[in-house]
């Protein structure tokens, strides 16, 4: 038996493709992405992510 998924688990399901695309996005553009690590916003270069 297959079993459903909830709202919640389809909106993070979500989340996590669009954040995936966003981050293969930038690095096929040659952009940095803005993480936050260690309490500060830090910048990856493309070339890292």
């Amino acid at each position: 038996m297959k079993k459903r998924l909830t709202l919640q688990d389809k909106a993070e399901i979500a989340m996590k493709v669009a954040v995936r695309k966003a981050i293969a996005e930038h690095k096929r553009n040659g952009r940095p992405i803005a993480v936050w690590k260690n309490g500060r916003a830090v910048n990856i270069p493309a070339s890292k992510i």
